[in-house]
């Protein structure tokens, strides 16, 4: 009687197992790290259309001025939404002012950043990172 075993040993199996537990031991932290700066470019991009929804803003309003956000939405002066934040940013503003305002941007999911920030004008920096105006930083 002829015996034909095809098929894994026990050895065999137990090896690629091992390999491929180090593979995942090394591939998930860079992956979680990379969630994490897609958090924050969600931000800053936030933050940079909010800088330009507010000027869109400044130039439809009588007389001209800054506009404050509300649920995470800036309404313009007759009522059209000119931005809405991106679902998980929070952004606050705040010295909000005729000729210059300043927001922050905070995301749960971001991980080492505990938040974003810009101002504008006559306004104050949001935090002490924040060194030029109309450029977002992040702290």
């Amino acid at each position: 009687m002829v015996r034909n075993n095809k098929g894994f040993t026990l050895i065999e199996l137990l090896i690629v197992v091992v390999i491929i537990g180090i593979l995942a031991a090394i591939a998930i932290p860079k992956f979680a790290g990379t969630k994490s700066k897609a958090y924050v470019a969600t931000m800053k991009s936030d933050l940079k259309n909010l800088v330009l929804a507010e000027e869109s803003y400044f130039s439809d309003a009588a007389p001209p001025t800054y506009g404050a956000v509300a649920a995470n939405q800036l309404v313009s002066p007759t009522g059209t939404i000119l931005w809405t934040a991106t679902t998980g940013v929070n952004i606050v503003t705040a010295n909000v002012t005729p000729t210059g305002f300043s927001a922050t941007a905070t995301h749960a999911g971001a991980t080492g950043t505990a938040g974003c920030g810009v101002y504008v004008g006559a306004a104050a920096p949001p935090n002490a990172a924040v060194i030029n105006e109309g450029e977002v930083s992040c702290w």
